[in-house]
């Protein structure tokens, strides 16, 4: 003899766990599609390099001594990959050359991490609608080595 309730339960066991799949699901793909992933200069500068769309993110250091103020609220200024551990090489050959127009973040200074999100006009040249300033949690030095 079975119980009578047996079916039920497994029945409630059943729906409840597949509503528990169901609103794991939503929230995979709730957090895939705000995933904010940036690519790196030296990945963007890669002769096979295909971006999914025309306007992507670079990630990187500001190089120092790169960026350069007009009278506009048009700055320039370049992004290198962090390199050798905490070392920031000059005239890296990852280096890109980004023109912005507008206010910069209170946290962008030279030596820096930046995210900016634009598009690449030519070369290396990349043409930025919008910029962020990262910070590390960890505060350590950045040494500079010359090329």
């Amino acid at each position: 003899m079975r119980p009578k309730h047996r079916n039920r339960r497994l029945a409630q066991i059943a729906f409840f766990g597949i509503l528990l799949l169901a609103g794991t699901a939503l929230v995979f793909s709730a957090l895939r599609q705000n995933l904010q992933h940036f690519y790196h200069p030296s990945e963007v500068l890669a002769e096979d390099f295909v971006p999914g769309s025309t306007t992507y993110k670079i990630g990187g250091i500001v190089l120092p001594d790169s960026i350069i103020r007009r009278d506009d609220q048009t700055v320039t200024f370049s992004l290198v990959d962090l390199t050798e551990g905490d070392i920031v090489v000059r005239n890296n050959p990852s280096e890109i050359n980004v023109t912005y127009d507008g206010l910069l973040p209170d946290l962008f200074r030279e030596s820096e991490q930046a995210v900016v999100t634009g598009q690449l006009t030519r070369g290396n040249q990349f043409t930025a609608t919008d910029v962020l300033a990262r910070h590390d949690e960890n505060y350590k030095p950045v040494k500079y080595k010359e090329d």
